[in-house]
């Protein structure tokens, strides 16, 4: 194997305590009375912005889902210095040493610049080789994923996230996928599943487990 590829949400941090009180506001200033709970948004973690749009404002045109999506993304920015999203135990410790053995990636559906902003607040952007998110080019999660591997010409990677809808778009990229069970969602879709951080990090630093494991698996 030469990287791996984390989805950010549910799998490094969990910060939906920050995306409902920015939600919330950018519904209010919009002028919708609906509001929302981390309990909704749970439920679509992972999702691209469209399907968020579509079941949070339903019966609203294109052009005032864009708009309170934009208000969304202010106001996220906004919240930048006084977020306080849980890091899951083992996330900073586990990058630093994978990245000593592996080119380490990141693949979320969040909004442009999104994955700037975990970098930025973790301080991990030195870690990372590079990074796609959906709000670059509004395409879906297999289509950039391979993009990140033909940009990269990786030849043996996997793709880390948390829900159902990821080991979906991992099926359709061909690429492994590796489930983390502490995060949003479950499925029973995967090659390797871990139940926190460290667990991973422990086996894919462990040469001989690694290399059973996963060819057996088919990587």
């Amino acid at each position: 194997m030469d990287s791996l590829i984390f989805d950010m949400d549910g799998t490094l941090w969990d910060n939906v305590d920050s995306y409902v009180i920015v939600w919330n506001k950018a519904l209010e200033k919009t002028g919708h009375k609906n509001r929302v709970t981390r309990y909704d948004l749970l439920g679509l973690m992972g999702k691209e912005a469209r399907v968020m749009l579509d079941v949070i404002i339903p019966d609203t045109t294109i052009e005032e889902q864009d708009h309170l999506f934009d208000e969304v993304i202010a106001e996220y920015q906004k919240l930048q210095g006084s977020m306080t999203p849980i890091v899951y135990d083992g996330v900073y410790e586990g990058l630093e040493r994978l990245a000593k053995r592996y080119k380490l990636f990141m693949l979320s559906n969040c909004e442009e610049g999104g994955l700037i902003n975990f970098m930025n607040h973790t301080r991990t952007t030195h870690l990372f080789e590079d990074y796609m998110e959906h709000g670059m080019n509004l395409q879906p999660k297999h289509h950039n994923l391979r993009l990140l591997i033909e940009k990269h010409g990786l030849k043996s990677t996997v793709y880390v996230g948390d829900t159902d809808s990821d080991a979906v778009q991992s099926a359709i990229a061909g690429v492994p996928f590796v489930f983390v069970t502490y995060g949003f969602g479950d499925t029973d879709k995967y090659t390797l599943k871990f139940d926190s951080f460290p667990e991973l990090t422990n086996y894919f630093l462990d040469s001989k487990i690694q290399d059973s494991k996963i060819q057996s698996s088919g990587l």
